[in-house]
């Protein structure tokens, strides 16, 4: 029987070859789409398909006047391998304003390395709570008297954040319990909460409502302290703010009001007289309006200004002065926003408040404000603020003063858990008056330690140095050490 011939077989091989190669081809061609829908029509809620939310994620905020909406959401967990991952990513963020922010080399990583795993997840609201306990001792110095104390410091503060497709809501509150353990000095709670709302609305506008509280005691350093008080006056703080924000091409626009109040409570004297203070209680409006020009997405310079009313509860106050008087303020700066590496605004301007009262001197000053944000390297952050204020006064004929604050901190990674962290600060008050001037200058310094045990508990050490020197009054120096622990959810 004859054998098939050789050229009948290779004849046969370039069909079989051709059908192997058309169902490859087909296959390739319709995996990606397989592939991409289904990371699309993920469920939101599969821990496969997202990345947990970082602290940093979890708090997204807008800068106040200047670049509209930007926020963070949870990261889609997806390697830089795989390209359908990050067709889906993108898809996923189609038709949020609230966009899910990207790393600095515009690359997906495979995971949030910012992720510290902390949070209470309520519907659509993240809970980050954090309970510390420190005991710290305390030696104050007036001229030749020292002072020695020590207590416990209970604190327990929280934020809870919205992750919405749009509009945005923060809600921080914080509270602290000051118990004696030795020396003179009366417990002394303090506490804080506000509330940040921002309503994305059409073409390219925003609306930003906000409202908070606080309450603390006055301190005895401050110039209207009452002298001698074994508990100084408790102050109730009210605020509220509405302001509506627009971009026009690179214009960027805002304009606002803000509302606040001040309450005080008696003070009480070493023999048990209390002096009432009601006659500091005040309400406060005002409207601010501000303009920037986009030179490019991390400059923007801009002008600000800004019109208000101080109003006391009493026409005039224990010493017969109507303290109750126009504020008026403008200023230009710049703003900028170079991502993680340097962030913040700085502006100059003038401010003057203009009292009812006749006897009463106008206060004006220049004004330098602003807060600068810089990282050098990875794992080192720093801080620089300054601020001026001018503080309405409760002697009688003295109008006020005017304070310039400046502020620095740097924290630095030793390790991956255990953080050193550096503060400092000055404040300079000034008392102008028809015949001369006096002034106050305060110095802060500090130092500390974090070290985490892991990522739910924290230690911390802590050393601060505090000295006040004034031209009419004797220097006070305050030393103080601490050690604490904190404990997140």
């Amino acid at each position: 029987m004859a054998l098939p011939s050789n050229t009948g077989r290779k004849m046969a091989r370039p069909r079989h070859r051709t059908s192997v190669l058309c169902a490859l081809a087909a296959g390739v061609l319709w995996l990606p789409p397989l592939s991409a829908a289904a990371q699309t029509l993920s469920d939101p809620g599969d821990p496969a398909a997202f990345g947990s939310p970082s602290s940093d994620d979890a708090t997204a905020t807008t800068d106040d006047l200047q670049t509209g909406t930007i926020a963070s959401t949870p990261t889609v967990a997806a390697t830089t391998l795989d390209p359908d991952a990050a067709i889906a990513a993108d898809a996923l963020d189609n038709g949020r304003q609230n966009l899910r922010e990207s790393t600095i080399d515009e690359l997906r990583g495979g995971r949030d390395l910012t992720d510290d795993g902390t949070g209470i997840r309520l519907g659509t609201m993240m809970l980050k709570p954090t309970f510390s306990q420190g005991l710290v001792t305390e030696s104050t110095k007036t001229g030749n008297e020292t002072d020695r104390k020590s207590y416990w410091d209970t604190g327990l503060k929280g934020t809870l954040t919205s992750d919405w497709s749009s509009h945005e809501l923060t809600i921080n509150g914080q509270g602290n319990w000051r118990r004696h353990l030795s020396g003179d000095g009366n417990d002394e709670p303090t506490a804080a909460v506000d509330a940040d709302l921002r309503l994305d609305l059409a073409d390219d506008m925003a609306a930003r409502l906000t409202a908070g509280y606080s309450f603390s005691h006055e301190d005895t350093t401050d110039p209207n302290a009452i002298s001698g008080a074994s508990e100084q006056s408790g102050i109730h703080q009210f605020s509220a703010g509405a302001a509506l924000e627009r971009d026009f091409g690179k214009m960027r626009g805002s304009v606002g009001v803000s509302f606040g109040r001040s309450l005080y409570t008696d003070a009480v004297l070493s023999d048990g007289t209390r002096v009432e203070l009601s006659d500091r209680n005040r309400s406060s409006a005002t409207l601010n309006a501000r303009l920037g020009y986009e030179i490019s997405p991390a400059l923007i310079p801009f002008i600000e200004v800004s019109a208000g009313r101080i109003l006391y509860d009493d026409k005039r106050d224990s010493s017969g002065y109507a303290r109750s008087g126009d504020l008026y303020a403008a200023r230009a700066g710049l703003a900028t926003d170079f991502g993680e590496k340097l962030r913040g605004e700085l502006g100059i301007g003038y401010e003057r408040m203009m009292f009812d009262d006749q006897r009463l001197d106008d206060l004006g000053a220049v004004t330098f404000d602003g807060n600068l944000g810089w990282s050098p390297q990875r794992g080192t952050d720093v801080t620089v603020g300054v601020s001026t204020s001018i503080e309405p006064s409760t002697t009688a004929g003295l109008s006020g003063s005017v304070a310039y604050a400046l502020n620095a901190s740097v924290a630095h990674e030793l390790r991956s858990n255990l953080v050193a962290r550096l503060s400092g600060s000055t404040t300079w008050r000034d008392y102008p008056t028809e015949g001369s001037e006096s002034e106050t200058i305060e110095y802060t310094a500090g130092a500390g330690l974090t070290y985490s045990v892991n990522r739910h508990v924290d230690l911390t050490a802590d050393l601060g140095y505090e000295l006040t020197t004034s031209d009419t009054a004797t220097d006070t120096q305050v030393l103080r050490a601490g050690i604490g622990l904190s404990v997140k959810r």
